[in-house]
């Protein structure tokens, strides 16, 4: 790598050399050593990519053998195997042979009889493309006519949203139909200590009378269930609360934990950086900058602590979104945060339209670079995991790996995320590439951008990339 020094101002166009202070070429060289040995390390003893490549194909030879298995059911009863074994019914014979209960070898029948008038859903199931799971819920509504409408509908998509998406309808109807008004019941069945059942009267009683009127058995289980699940009492406020230090001039931040201050990820100061309460300067901090002596404020009042994301407007993000993270199957809804869509960094607004409700896991996915998140033109969001596969389709595991690296190494460096997601994104795919050689190639796609850390124009140094 040549290095040579040019003017603080100076920024070379259409070319392959990048500008970069000192402080930013040595921590890349510190980025990427430890990049890279995270990434040795990782092909030496984790190898995750590699169970993850396993657990995928496992589930593909799981599916086509449930598929078989359901044609040799089909066959075994008619054939009427049980009778000539003597065993006293069909399903006896397939619980002594498989270990099913009566419920799944029931719902094992059905969906192999089913199947037989559905090709398109057979052929899903035996290459391995849908599970057993997800064509059980569409084989209870889809028909010759109607199977590819419910095939598309539900790619991408978890068993828990497949079978919101059959709930309510019939076969023959399509996934665009209203489904039944009728409310769908449900049945509980607890198995319980005499200890726990008379508990959970108890409780099913105190429920009763704090209500201050009669109770169904609907009201009373939703009331004990949301005081055990009950978040915060306020939606104007965050979830919960944490002390972090963050300081202004290296941005690294440090969380206190029984009086004693830890430091945590950059992901972890972004993430409070957009659904959290400011307290401004509260004076020096050993921890919070190396070398910084002067003391800040002193004698001075403590300001008053201010929320990121003023309450009111938190309050309606939460409830345009349900009170639940956005991202396609997730469930979560205690405890969420408010992302914003256009970095505050970069000029995004405490706007409706720039807010979205996330858990914590998925939020914390966003600014690690694993999951992109974008504002369609129709109002809606496309989320996608980092190789650019939308969510809920599997992803190329070393490829989002990489990708997802390559975008820390670079927003550590002062690149904005935005830059970084258009620049990761020109460079050409590659299966055999390093995470330096992306990297790089990430490098030159910034520089033709313009794009320096901190904003066009900033850097003292030229390196060449090739």
């Amino acid at each position: 790598m040549r290095v040579r020094r040019v003017d603080a101002n100076r920024m070379i166009r259409g070319s392959r050399e990048v500008e970069m202070s000192e402080a930013a070429v040595a921590g890349l060289g510190e980025e990427l050593g430890k990049e890279l040995g995270e990434e040795r390390a990782w092909g030496a003893t984790a190898l995750w990519h590699r169970a993850h490549e396993e657990l995928v194909r496992l589930a593909a030879t799981r599916a086509g053998l449930d598929y078989e298995e359901g044609r040799w059911l089909l066959r075994a009863e008619r054939s009427g195997v049980h009778l000539r074994l003597g065993y006293g019914s069909f399903r006896e014979y397939v619980e002594r042979l498989f270990g099913y209960s009566p419920r799944l070898v029931q719902e094992k029948f059905r969906v192999a009889d089913a199947l037989e008038g559905l090709p398109l859903l057979s052929a899903e199931l035996e290459r391995g493309r849908l599970s057993f799971s997800a064509v059980r819920e569409l084989t209870r509504v889809a028909t010759r006519a109607t199977e590819r409408a419910w095939l598309e509908a539900a790619r991408g998509l978890s068993i828990r949203e497949i079978e919101g998406l059959v709930s309510g309808q019939k076969p023959g109807n399509l996934p665009e139909d209203a489904p039944d008004s009728g409310a769908k019941r449900h049945v509980l069945r607890l198995d319980v200590s005499g200890e726990a059942l008379a508990t959970f009267r108890e409780a099913m009683a105190k429920m009763r009378r704090e209500a201050g009127e009669a109770l169904d058995d609907d009201a009373a289980v939703l009331l004990l269930c949301r005081r055990a699940l009950e978040g915060p009492r306020d939606d104007g406020r965050s979830s919960y609360q944490v002390a972090l230090t963050v300081c202004e001039h290296c941005r690294r931040g440090m969380q206190q934990g029984r009086g004693e201050l830890v430091e945590v990820s950059s992901e972890i100061v972004e993430m409070a950086e957009c659904d959290g309460q400011k307290v401004g300067h509260v004076g020096e901090t050993e921890q919070a900058h190396v070398g910084e002596t002067e003391q800040a404020h002193v004698g001075a009042a403590l300001p008053r602590a201010k929320q990121t994301i003023p309450p009111a407007l938190r309050r309606r993000v939460k409830r345009r979104d349900g009170g639940r993270c956005r991202v396609p199957g997730c469930q979560q809804a205690v405890f969420v945060d408010v992302h914003h869509l256009q970095p505050r960094a970069e000029g995004g607004k405490d706007t409706l339209e720039n807010l979205v409700t996330l858990c914590s896991a998925h939020h914390r996915a966003i600014h690690r670079g694993q999951l992109f998140v974008e504002a369609l033109s129709s109002g809606g969001l496309a989320f996608q995991h980092a190789d650019g596969t939308p969510y809920g389709i599997l992803a190329a595991s070393r490829s989002a790996e990489l990708l997802a690296k390559a975008f820390r190494a670079l927003t550590r460096l002062g690149y904005r995320e935005t830059e970084t997601k258009r620049a990761l994104a020109r460079v050409p795919e590659s299966s055999t590439m390093s995470l330096e050689q992306l990297i790089r190639l990430a490098l030159r796609e910034l520089a033709a951008g313009s794009e320096g850390p901190y904003g066009s124009g900033g850097g003292a140094v030229v390196h060449r990339v090739r």
